[in-house]
This record gives structure tokens, C-alpha cells and sequence, in this order.
């Protein structure tokens, strides 16, 4: 709890759509079915990735680490607002914000810089394909993972604990649909400009310099698939790389529309669906993008769905 010179806040209320009733029952639908299909993909995606063999690979174990991010950030952000309409609710304590607040930014900064490394894994594998095995071996793999976990895990310590150590006002009215950090700043009595400039500073870590490394990666991949005599080699080699740049789009483009954005442009009601956008639609479709186009993925589940459906007919259970 925070007290202030008028009274201590022990909850919020988290506005959400309500301002908009026509539209929130749509927003709760779409939510909804976003949040399932999220679920379902990428458990899909999580459960072939580890029973599969032939998966097992650099780019599958970061995207098994995708759909765990995922996973987690939809359910972090939007379970509240779906119990909350269901319920009529619209509080949450002071510690379920803070915690809320800290995941969101953990869970969108670690996915930061996991999609950097992705385009390294891409670059190597396509630019340097017989050194790939061993560049990118297990070891080299999982210090990458854990690096990003870790780096996402740090800075949003950093930036939820600058903002909620600060003074709030007496209002504790959150006008959006979750505990986001942008909208709970604006309930400061005291001067933000140094949390801003930690903001700034981890924004510009996180967004414009991993993108760079993006850019950097797909212009040296680009540059060599050109350069490949084989049309199929060509094509598969545009569609793995297409795949990881939609969703890099997706993803780097609403993120900085909100964290970077110019202060003379600021409106919540569109920061509320661009944040639909990058906490609902983006987890939603990377499992979409990354499967449904994948002959491996679609083969792989294939295999799981005969092989459990033998196990179904020939154990002695169903007998």
C-alpha cells in the first residue's frame, strides 16, 4: 500500500471499456476467443516441439520460449479483465497490480530480446549453414534463453519498482484494462522525470536496439538467399525468414507506438487498443505464423495425433 497526503491506496480500479459499453461486450468476445486460441496454439506448439525429436532444434527451442511467453503475458494481462466483466469486479489490490505490472513488462521485455536472437539463429543457420550445429549448440542455446529471461526478469524489477515507490494521488482509478505502466504513471503526485528517463533508457535497450540487430541479420540473410541457384532453396528459405518478420513487425511496431511515442501524442483510449493488440492479437498469431505454414510443424502433428490415436485403439485399457 502507498499512502499519500490524503488517504492510502490499497486498491485500484481498473477502468477498461467500460466507458464504451456498446463496444465492451465485443472487446470481452474477441478477448476471449484470442486468449483460447493463444492457449491451444501454443500449447501445440510447446507439446510437439518436446515430443517430437526431429524438432529439437535451436529454432524450435526459442520458439517453444516464445509460446511460453506468450502463454504467460495473455494470462497475466487478460484473465483479470475477462474475470472482472464476468464478475462486474472492477478493483484489483495493490499488491495484484504491482504483480500484474511486474510480469507484463518481464514477460514483453524478455520476448524483446528473444526475437533478436531468433534473426541470430536465422542468420546463422542460413548464412553459415555448416558451422550451425556447432554455433548454435545446446550449451550456447540455453545460456541464450536464460540470458533473455533474465535480462526481461531485471528491467522490469527496475521499472515497477521506480514507479509504485513514488507518491500516488488520492484517485485510484486505472483508465485502462490492466495494471499497465504507462496509465499507473499518470497517478503520481511527484515529479516522473527520472523514472521517465529510466523508462527511456530501458525502452531504447529493449525496442530500437534489438530491432537494429534485426535489421542487421535479415539484410546479411537476405543477401545470401539471393545469391542461392535453387528456386525450392530460395522459397523455403523467404518463408522461414517471412514467418519471424511478421511477427517482428507485429510486435516491435505497437510496442514502440506506446513506449516511444512523442509525449505531445498521447491518448489512453488508443494506447488501450494498441496494448490489445500487442498483449492479445500478436501472442494469438505467432503460433498461427509459425505452424499452420510449417510442413516440419504440420508433419510433427500429424505424427502425435496417429500415434496417440493407435495408443487409444490398441491399449489393453480400451478393451
Amino acid at each position: 500500500m502507498i499512502k499519500t497526503n490524503l488517504t492510502v491506496i490499497s486498491y485500484f480500479i481498473v477502468l477498461g471499456f467500460t466507458q464504451y459499453p456498446k463496444v465492451e461486450i465485443t472487446v470481452f468476445v474477441l478477448c476471449l476467443l484470442m486468449y483460447l486460441i493463444t492457449l491451444l496454439g501454443n500449447m501445440i506448439l510447446i507439446s510437439i516441439t518436446i515430443l517430437d525429436s526431429r524438432l529439437h532444434t535451436p529454432m524450435y527451442f526459442f520458439l517453444s520460449n516464445l509460446s511460453i511467453l506468450d502463454i504467460w503475458y495473455t494470462s497475466s494481462a487478460l484473465t483479470p479483465m475477462l474475470a472482472n466483466f464476468v464478475s462486474g469486479k472492477d478493483t484489483i489490490s495493490f499488491s495484484g497490480c504491482a504483480a500484474q505490472m511486474y510480469f507484463s513488462l518481464a514477460v514483453g521485455s524478455t520476448e524483446c530480446v528473444l526475437l533478436s536472437m531468433m534473426a541470430y539463429d536465422r542468420y546463422v543457420a542460413i548464412c553459415n549453414p555448416l558451422r550451425y550445429p556447432i554455433i548454435m549448440n545446446k550449451r550456447i542455446c540455453v545460456q541464450i534463453a536464460a540470458g533473455s529471461w533474465v535480462t526481461g526478469c531485471l528491467t522490469a524489477f527496475v521499472e515497477t519498482v521506480s514507479v509504485l515507490q513514488l507518491p500516488l494521488c488520492g484517485n485510484s482509478v486505472i483508465n485502462h484494462f490492466a495494471c499497465e505502466i504507462l496509465a499507473v504513471l499518470k497517478l503520481v503526485c511527484a515529479d516522473t522525470s527520472k523514472v521517465q528517463l529510466i523508462m527511456l533508457v530501458i525502452s531504447i535497450l529493449l525496442l530500437p536496439m534489438p530491432m537494429l540487430l534485426i535489421c542487421i541479420s535479415y539484410a546479411f540473410i537476405l543477401s545470401n538467399i539471393l545469391r542461392i541457384s535453387s528456386a525450392d532453396g530460395r522459397g523455403k528459405a523467404f518463408s522461414t525468414c517471412a514467418a519471424h518478420l511478421t511477427v517482428v513487425i507485429l510486435f516491435y511496431g505497437t510496442a514502440l507506438s506506446m513506449y516511444l511515442k512523442p509525449s505531445a501524442v498521447d491518448s489512453q483510449e488508443i494506447d488501450k487498443f494498441m496494448a490489445l493488440v500487442y498483449g492479445a492479437l500478436t501472442p494469438m498469431l505467432n503460433p498461427i505464423i509459425y505452424s499452420l505454414r510449417n510442413k516440419e510443424v504440420k508433419a510433427a502433428v500429424k505424427k502425435v495425433l496417429i500415434r496417440q490415436l493407435l495408443c487409444a485403439l490398441f491399449s489393453p485399457n480400451s478393451k
